[in-house]
């Protein structure tokens, strides 16, 4: 299983290097090193939202809420800012990291404690927390002018010639591969999508690690929403409308399985970067919006398509290995 998913990996990043090449080819000034760490900023909020569905897909379930979770915790943490403009940044974060907490937990408890489908709770809250938006607002818009300088500043503040968004995800990465390699939490996530009944067995109690999955999924949607507002200067209902679709299709483009338990922070990340670099490009070489949804849809495909060929053949080699057994 390990050498399969160093596979993927492998033909992913061969895949976004021949991407960058033909890009190179028709655009040289794309891949300059200025640009690319531009095309990785962009994609940062990308990255840490699919970091944390990769850790809800893994545990055999899916958020649907990341990105409702987002925007209500960046209008939540953009309302703050208006009523208390003098109000420390960092107390700003942690309330936004908090907030997105609690709508994560509020998922979790309901796919542990009532046994409903992950699907129909997170797509059940993705409406309630758009709608709880707009009850608060109105549905006007919060602008740059309505906003503190401060509260603007983290993520384009530059720091060793790098933004501050892009190192939180560098940091988020390093952070979230060392969880889940080397924590027993994150060998429960594994365990709780690979085969419940075995880590039941084993004593991990599936229903709970899906609930700090989506605990987990929550508070990174909630610092995203901070640094989404923030950097972008506005706030509305429709903040990051259909993100959460991009974020699921980066985690299965990277090899992440929909069947849960097989899956790498590495290779979400570097479905992120496949669709941030396809993002970035596209609208370079005259192609329209509408074609960037058919071209990631046509990676979604291929990537279901090849982790299901990966599944039956090793049950095929199983089969075998019993029957001479036998």
């Amino acid at each position: 299983m390990t050498k399969l998913i160093a596979s993927r990996e492998a033909l992913l990043m061969l895949a976004i290097a021949v991407l960058l090449g033909i890009i190179a080819w028709r655009f040289p000034a794309f891949v300059v090193p200025s640009n690319l760490l531009s095309v990785f900023n962009d994609t940062s909020p990308l990255i840490l939202l699919a970091i944390g569905q990769m850790i809800v897909i893994l545990t055999k379930c899916i958020d649907l809420s990341v990105a409702a979770n987002l925007a209500l915790t960046g209008m939540v943490v953009s309302l703050i800012n208006i009523a208390a403009p003098d109000l420390p940044v960092i107390f700003i974060v942690l309330i936004a990291i908090g907030f997105g907490t609690l709508l994560g937990m509020f998922n979790g408890i309901l796919v542990w404690k009532l046994a409903i489908p992950p699907i129909v709770v997170t797509l059940g809250t993705m409406t309630i927390f758009r709608g709880v938006i707009f009850l608060l607002t109105e549905g006007k818009w919060v602008n740059s002018h309505e906003m503190s300088d401060s509260f603007k500043s983290i993520p384009r503040t530059d720091l060793l010639g790098l933004p501050i968004l892009s190192w939180i995800a560098v940091v988020a990465v390093i952070v979230f591969t060392i969880v889940m390699t080397r924590t027993s939490l994150g060998r429960a996530f594994y365990a709780a999508g690979g085969n419940p009944h075995a880590a039941t067995y084993a004593g991990i109690n599936v229903g709970k690690t899906q609930f700090w999955a989506f605990t987990i999924s929550g508070a990174i949607a909630g610092l995203t929403g901070y640094l989404w507002v923030s950097r972008f200067a506005v706030a509305y209902v429709d903040v990051a409308g259909g993100f959460e679709l991009t974020v699921v299709a980066a985690c299965v483009i990277g090899g992440v399985s929909i069947m849960g338990g097989i899956g790498t922070v590495f290779g979400a990340l570097l479905g992120a970067l496949f669709l941030g670099i396809i993002a970035n490009a596209l609208p370079v070489v005259n192609i329209s919006p509408f074609s960037q949804m058919a071209i990631s849809g046509g990676a979604i495909i291929i990537a279901v398509i090849v982790n299901a060929q990966a599944n039956r053949t090793t049950g095929r080699i199983i089969l075998k290995k019993a029957e001479h057994a036998a």
